[in-house]
């Protein structure tokens, strides 16, 4: 029997999962079919303190009775935590995820993006702030996923006269997929850190390092458009420019990292429901935690790196000189002060938007995006959103849209794709317009980029984040 079988008929994931798993391979033996089986493990599940002593269920029954002692002990705020949603329409079950997460007992405050969709325990724009302690699922799979955006000294036009070269650049200086390497190494100061600050970064080291540079699955893109500026900023002249923005992360390390200590934060919090499991907390004065949090920071600097390769090789590459860099992160986790005390910030497919501070909101492979400054808006813990935001899910969108469709939009809009799933067309994302008009208030918009020539993983491809 498989584990999803397994947590349907009510075993909880973790220690009594694997007893389950031990005791199934056992009743196998002797001869006990499924359906029996079935019954047998329902029975267990009901009634643990009747099977504590039956030599082939009572591993499983004495694992269950902990585990539901343990969440009985379960004892969250007495009010759910203060936490404010931007944006209309948003899904039920984000918003459900968002109010879960604010009943944990070390939640403080919350907030959510406009382009909040469902995540796995805490909604993708879910902001989160706790007290001492640390979420590995509210940083997420994609530790540090981060948009970096450089403009060139080449001329906009080159989009149009010098297609090849911009393609070519992009095929050669990264690589799309899950387990894309490069034969030989990117070189970046970022592998001379300590990677023996975890045992599971310096297992994945040699993996990184040969997975530097390069862009990964799902929603990952590198492209080339133009950057329009209405007005003198960011040390540009108005106009329109040549400009090379990018969307990755940690790749398989943060994956490593996040599946690791987010199984030692559930097996440390047994008393967590169904419903707040996955946001068991490891607290920072723990091994665990202190682990943890050295390993997220490490991984914030290797994704930092992961662009800095793609952005350094496809300027040389071009020959051309970097006007401008801009970059920020999410999916990560922050030290800052809130009401007059530290806590711990959690931006789930969430923007820092402080004050001054910039960052970069894309819309999809067809819609434009913005380089915007926050306004440091102390209710949305700082914050803004990540994206546009899905409006479907993966399945849905590739059983919704065809290429003929999507072609002609992206024809519509000047857009040339070099290679994607279905998945990941425009119309499975929402309006990045309404969007920015629902956080008006959180950051302003300084820039617009519009995206022209597109790269990002093969169809088939899973997504990683």
């Amino acid at each position: 029997m498989k584990a999803r079988e397994l947590n349907n008929l009510g075993v909880p994931k973790g220690v009594a999962m694997q007893a389950a798993m031990d005791c199934v391979k056992q009743a196998a033996g002797t001869g006990l079919k499924q359906a029996a089986m079935r019954e047998q493990i329902a029975a267990v599940v009901a009634q643990p303190k009747n099977y504590a002593n039956d030599p082939v269920w009572g591993q499983l029954a004495n694992s269950l009775a902990g585990v539901f002692q343990a969440q009985a002990r379960f004892v969250g705020r007495d009010e759910p935590a203060p936490w404010r949603q931007w944006g209309d329409g948003l899904e039920d079950v984000a918003i459900e995820q968002m109010a879960n997460a604010c009943k944990l007992p070390v939640t403080v405050a919350g907030a959510l993006m406009p382009d909040a969709h469902l995540g796995y325990g805490l909604p993708i724009g879910g902001v989160l702030a706790t007290q001492n302690c640390v979420i590995p699922y509210a940083v997420g799979v994609d530790i540090a996923c981060r948009m970096k955006l450089t403009v060139l000294d080449m001329p906009a036009s080159a989009l149009d006269d010098q297609t090849d070269r911009l393609r070519g650049a992009i095929e050669r200086e990264t690589q799309f997929g899950v387990g894309a390497t490069f034969r030989k190494p990117r070189e970046h100061a970022v592998m001379d850190a300590d990677w023996n600050v975890s045992p599971i970064t310096a297992k994945n080291r040699d993996r990184a390092w040969k997975q530097l540079g390069t862009s990964g699955s799902g929603n990952h893109f590198v492209e080339f458009g133009t950057l329009m500026l209405s007005q003198d900023d960011l040390g540009l002249s108005a106009g329109t420019y040549l400009a090379l923005l990018s969307h990755s992360g940690s790749r398989g390390t943060g994956a490593a990292v996040c599946e690791h200590y987010s199984r030692a934060a559930k097996d440390l919090h047994p008393e967590l429901p169904r419903e707040l499991a996955t946001l068991a907390w490891l607290d920072l004065d723990s091994q665990a935690g202190a682990e943890y949090w050295a390993a997220m920071n490490l991984m914030g600097e290797y994704a930092a790196a992961n662009h800095a390769c793609i952005h350094r090789e496809v300027a040389r590459h071009l020959g051309a000189e970097v006007l401008l860099d801009i970059e920020n992160h999410h999916n990560f986790a922050w030290k800052e002060e809130h009401g007059g005390q530290e806590l711990i910030v959690h931006r789930k497919g969430a923007t820092p938007a402080g004050k001054g501070v910039l960052g970069i909101i894309p819309g999809s492979m067809g819609t434009p995006g913005y380089v915007v400054r926050g306004k440091g808006v102390e209710a949305s813990l700082l914050s803004a959103s990540h994206g546009a935001g899905r409006k479907m899910s993966r399945t849905a969108a590739k059983a919704k849209f065809n290429w003929r469709d999507v072609k002609r939009f992206l024809d519509e809009r000047g857009v040339t794709l070099m290679s994607a799933g279905l998945d990941e067309v425009p119309m499975a994302y929402k309006d990045i317009e309404q969007v920015m008009a629902a956080q008006r208030d959180l950051v302003d918009a300084v820039a617009r980029f519009d995206p022209k020539l597109v790269k990002m993983a093969e169809a088939g491809e899973r997504p990683e984040d």
